[in-house]
């Protein structure tokens, strides 16, 4: 494959959360694209890690908990993919210690003079969530440190519809899938390839996406329309149930929370229409279904 225009052809790029949905999937779509790519992982043995490397990943061992790991990762790196490693506790989410985290690499990427950090988080919607305030902290942080910064915010994976369900949301289980979304409005997901492709696009042109934030998704069926268009796929019969107050509730004080902000109005707000004008390769629900989606549902149907 031909190698993408790119400053600092020669110089990797550091990508954190490598052996994640997210970085896995980035760390795969630049070294597609030509990129030498440096993974930090925690496990240099892990299977992930190993499969990085045989696709030709350089791997470095590092944790956010241990900052003098850092430096040597970041050596004669000309950028930065990070993902904020959020941590939960018995209370809900730790923000204090995922902004600690953030910080700690934003200021090991400053301090090794690297100008351009790409940093995925998380999508916003109308009202915040507890779940999100880390994030916020740790993207203003990379504004006021980082000389090119650009911001993804995802929304829902795609992928998620793998899960497995056992904890009584999301994936698909005895061909339902559950979740706190109400079934006829519509609901915003994104392919992770398509996080990796606007990663891509902003180290192939910093300058372009220097100081932008954007916010991420690649189609917006309704709960019972994605249900219809996975069973079409997948010849499965698979149906969508909204999770009752008590349901969510019984979950986790977090899941209840996002209930009801939900249902009182709080929406991703990506503009799928533009952002195909910066990506015209823009995946569907069916485009991610034909790729690989609708045999990996098969596969974990027959095992449910």
């Amino acid at each position: 494959m031909t190698t993408e225009t790119r400053p600092n052809p020669d110089s990797p790029i550091l990508v954190t959360g490598a052996t994640g949905k997210q970085g896995g999937a980035t760390a795969r779509r630049l070294l597609a694209g030509g990129w030498p790519v440096r993974a930090l992982v925690r496990d240099l043995t892990a299977p992930a890690a190993a499969e990085l490397a045989a696709a030709g990943a350089q791997l470095v061992r590092g944790d956010f908990d241990d900052p003098a790991s850092l430096p040597p990762a970041l050596d004669g790196a000309a950028a930065v993919f990070g993902i904020p490693p959020l941590t939960f506790g018995p209370a809900g989410p730790e923000t204090a210690l995922e902004v600690a985290r953030g910080r700690v690499l934003i200021d090991a990427a400053a301090a090794a003079g690297i100008q351009q950090v790409v940093f995925s988080t998380v999508a916003s919607a109308a009202a915040a969530s507890r779940g999100s305030e880390g994030k916020v902290l740790i993207e203003e942080y990379l504004r006021d440190h980082i000389a090119l910064p650009t911001v993804l915010r995802p929304v829902r994976f795609m992928t998620n519809y793998l899960g497995a369900g056992v904890t009584g949301i999301d994936g698909i289980s005895h061909g339902v899938h559950r979740h706190i979304f109400p079934p006829h409005e519509p609901m915003q997901i994104i392919a992770l390839e398509d996080i990796a492709e606007f990663a891509a696009l902003a180290f192939a042109d910093p300058a372009r996406f220097a100081g932008r934030t954007l916010e991420l998704a690649g189609d917006e069926p309704t709960p019972v329309e994605a249900a219809a268009t996975i069973a079409e796929a997948t010849g499965l019969p698979i149906r969508y149930e909204q999770l009752t107050d008590g349901e969510a509730a019984a979950l986790s004080p977090e899941i209840a929370e996002t209930r009801k902000r939900w249902q009182a109005g709080g929406r991703w707000q990506a503009d799928i229409e533009a952002l195909r004008v910066i990506h015209p390769g823009l995946r569907t629900l069916g485009d991610w279904l034909t790729a690989s989606g609708a045999a990996a549902i098969r596969g974990r149907f027959a095992t449910s």
